[in-house]
């Protein structure tokens, strides 16, 4: 081994020097992280999007220990006539078998009709059904369908799937026919199926990239092998490492590991078309040090800013978004660690074959000179361009306060489903037929056990009504209104009397209720008679929607004098998700340019440079969401990642480009850009590929959200290619023109 000037030539020598135990200590350590990392969890609720620290999660929670919230799902029973024989058999049938099955609770209106008139026939039970608007308000019947509860008593993924299938065996059993299903738990289910299978959908396809990709550049299959294993060894690690910090799998984090294959195998060709490259004569260990080392700096640097980049994210207040970005930053670390060790004493141990630099180089003898001259000569328009677009994708992004909106943001589980899904199309249905319903539960916190006292009832009962008298409310539920349903069984009506002492007739009995009633506790907390819960109906579940909801029933609330009222529930959550959604895709973007920027001024010196640097990634990330704009796509929890992503991932190119530039930093600006083309622009070309080509595999999948980032983010980094090679030199010969590059 040559004489070594510097300290990181030191470093660097000393790890080729213990390739073997650095061999033996990957074969040992990778499989036991492959084993952990199959074994991380997946998550697909909405709400648990919020971070476990968030004040309205922590209310939803604390409430839910008081009042549990079971998951429901509705199994709709469509019929011309719901209330004939038939179709009552029918359903009667499907809830006797419904209510075999373990951790369900099954009921229908029939049962509530039936309870209050033993004996009713169809004709009086159709009467009493249709006779209030309180069955048909919640879609417990209609004009064309009974519907069947079912309550789940889970507590995993994996119970709640095993009821799911046990609901539907039930249903053949009794012979149910056709039937629509709705509800949350079918949702959730398939999106964690989705997101633990997501790795699944794709890496077959990146294997194919891998082999392709490494054969048709450097024609080895011990190239190949080399490749393979690095790549195994470091996605291994890498999600290992977010199952030992405690992550878990939700709809976006799947993206981790692909995120780091596609990083890695993009750092690996540039290492590795460095080290093909041997100039004649020159022994292979000093050969593979010198390429090391020339390739230490932008490869060090560019991963910084990834890592930076992405640990960015833990800005967010969505969970998984904040371990998203915490989780890929760990992996690109590894991923570094892995390409400047495990590589290299791969490149030895399999002696991955080299080529003569000067053959390697006249590849693009040809091209250069014409790039150079159509950049320098098309320089002010292909600048101007680039800034234009970027300038309005800002506004398609973030839109103009006051005359245009930002871009829409799409939170909505069920557009997250597959639309080739029959529960996607039933839950459409029944949004369209029945009524589009948002839950959300007041929480009445009493300053004392006073639940149950006429005086208490009475203004609770007054709250419930004003609240449904808002325009945005289809049903307020509270304690009364059992009451209330007991006086229309009985033929005097929905209303309770307002009279003070007849109210007080009426609701005498709510506390022995209480303890005969299971459903009633739901309303009641009949340990300390402090708390009570509205659950609140209605409709534009937007954060518009519920921020004029919760408005309005802290305004009506205040009229309980010493109570604490707060809006709570499942829709506050995944409300809060979507106006998380932009504030994430702005600061965490701001954030990410800025620790690039400062990165690479450090590297670099040049700010001006730095600046010019960032076109291409600004270009690409502004000009794909115009063209989302355009299109009518909205940001989702996946799309609002491309930013970052994108941004992390393409300035790699711009600083094995100015790192090359660099290198001829005294010479006019010319021969600099034709040294810097020469040296990285193949490897530009081809890494930029392997990550579009990477993340389109994403396109494969039947998750739309991961579906849509796919083909997004592969349309961005051809984007930036293209900025590359024509708005990058051009803004060079703009603001430097002949003269050197730091004159």
């Amino acid at each position: 081994m040559p004489a070594v000037p510097d300290r990181a030539s030191w470093l660097l020598s000393r790890i080729l020097a213990l390739r073997r135990p650095i061999l033996v200590f990957y074969a040992v350590l990778v499989p036991f992280a492959a084993l952990r990392a199959a074994r991380i969890r997946s998550e697909g609720g909405i709400d648990r999007l919020v971070r476990a620290d968030d004040p309205d999660y922590l209310a939803t929670r604390a409430f839910q220990q008081i009042f549990p919230d079971k998951p429901s799902v509705l199994i709709v029973f469509e019929s011309a006539d719901p209330f004939a024989p038939p179709n009552l058999e029918r359903v009667g049938a499907a809830v006797g078998e419904l209510r075999k099955v373990p951790h369900i609770s099954a009921f229908s209106v029939l049962d509530v009709l039936r309870r209050a008139r033993p004996g009713a026939t169809p004709d009086e039970l159709r009467r009493l059904a249709t006779g209030t608007g309180f069955f048909s308000r919640q879609g417990l019947v209609g004009p064309g369908f009974l519907t069947v509860v079912a309550d789940l008593d889970v507590h995993s993924g994996a119970e709640r799937d095993a009821t799911l299938a046990a609901i539907d065996a039930a249903l053949e059993t009794a012979q149910a026919g056709p039937v629509r299903h709705v509800g949350a738990p079918y949702v959730e289910s398939w999106i964690e199926k989705q997101s633990g299978a997501a790795s699944a959908h794709y890496f077959p396809f990146f294997g194919a990239l891998v082999v392709a990709a490494t054969l048709l550049l450097y024609r080895s299959l011990r190239t190949l092998l080399a490749f393979l294993l690095s790549l195994a060894s470091a996605v291994a690690l890498a999600v290992a490492a977010g199952g030992w910090l405690g992550f878990a799998f939700s709809i976006i984090s799947v993206l981790v590991p692909l995120t780091v294959l596609v990083t890695t195998l993009a750092t690996l060709v540039y290492l590795h078309s460095r080290f093909v490259d041997r100039p004649a004569g020159l022994e292979l260990g000093a050969h593979q040090l010198a390429a090391l080392r020339n390739k230490l700096l932008p490869v060090t640097a560019s991963m910084a800013a990834a890592v930076l980049g992405f640990a960015s994210l833990s800005v967010s207040a969505l969970r998984p978004i904040r371990e998203m970005g915490i989780w890929t930053a760990l992996g690109l670390l590894i991923s570094w660690i892995v390409a400047f060790t495990l590589f290299p004493a791969l490149q030895l141990a399999l002696r991955t074959p080299t080529r003569s630099a000067e053959r390697s180089g006249e590849r693009w003898q040809r091209l250069i000179p014409a790039l150079l001259s159509f950049a320098r000569r098309r320089r002010h328009v292909l600048v101007g361009a680039a800034l234009a677009v970027c300038a309005a994708g800002a506004v398609a992004l973030f839109g103009i306060p006051g005359r245009l909106a930002p871009m829409s943001v799409g939170v909505d589980t069920v557009f997250y489903l597959d639309p080739t899904l029959p529960v996607r199309s039933d839950i459409l249905w029944f949004r369209e037929n029945v009524a589009d319903l948002n839950v959300a539960h007041v929480w009445i916190h009493l300053p004392g056990p006073t639940a149950t006292s006429p005086e208490t009832l009475r203004s609770l009962d007054d709250l419930q009504h004003r609240i449904e008298s808002l325009p945005a409310v289809i049903e307020a539920i509270g304690p009364t209104t059992f009451l209330r349903l007991r006086r229309y069984f009985a033929g005097q009506g929905e209303d309770i009397p307002r009279d003070p002492a007849q109210f007080a007739r009426a609701t005498a009995d709510l506390e022995q209720l209480l303890l005969t009633e299971p459903s009633l506790r739901g309303y009641v907390d009949v340990n300390g008679l402090r708390d009570v819960n509205l659950t609140v109906l209605f409709r534009h579940g937007d954060a518009a929607g519920y921020s004029a909801l919760a408005a309005a029933i802290a305004r009506e609330g205040a009229s309980l004098s010493g109570a604490q009222v707060r809006l709570v529930g499942q829709s506050l959550l995944a409300t809060k998700v979507g106006a998380s959604l932009v504030p994430t895709l702005a600061e965490s973007f701001a954030i990410t340019a800025a620790l690039i920027f400062v990165v690479f001024l450090f590297v670099f010196r040049s700010a001006s440079a730095r600046l010019l640097a960032m076109i291409p990634s600004l270009f690409a990330i502004l000009a794909t969401f115009l063209g989302m704009r355009l299109l009518g796509v909205s940001l989702n929890v996946a799309t609002i990642l491309i930013a970052t992503t994108v941004l992390g991932t393409t300035e790699t190119d711009q600083v094995h480009f100015f790192h090359h530039l660099h290198e001829r930093d005294e010479a006019p600006l010319g021969d600099a850009l034709a040294h810097a083309l020469r040296v990285s622009g193949g490897a530009i070309v081809f890494a930029t590929a392997i990550n579009a080509a990477g993340f389109l595999a994403l396109s494969f999948s039947s998750f739309p959200p991961l579906r849509q980032f796919g083909l997004i983010t592969g349309a961005a980094f051809a984007l930036a290619l293209v900025a590359d090679f024509t708005a990058l030199p051009a803004g060079l010969w703009l603001t430097r023109r002949g003269r050197s590059l730091y004159s």
